[in-house]
């Protein structure tokens, strides 16, 4: 199976987290800031090898808390 992300949003979430193609572990790369962006909405896709390849689709969702307040 191979992951890749098919959408994100806000755009800027494409250099604060990765994705791992073999795996579909992600990770930061980046600082979060709670003021700067509240979420982030990361689309995954996981594509098989089959023939015909199959694929299915979710959302991710990330949070940001201001632990400051």
């Amino acid at each position: 199976i191979s992951f890749s992300t098919s959408n994100t949003f806000p755009v800027e979430g494409l250099n604060v987290f990765s994705l791992n193609s073999q795996t579909g572990e992600m990770r930061l790369t980046g600082a979060l800031d709670f003021e700067d962006v509240h979420s982030y909405e990361i689309q995954i896709e996981a594509t098989d090898k089959g023939t015909p390849p199959l694929s299915g689709h979710c959302k991710v969702v990330v949070e940001v808390l201001d632990v400051n307040d």
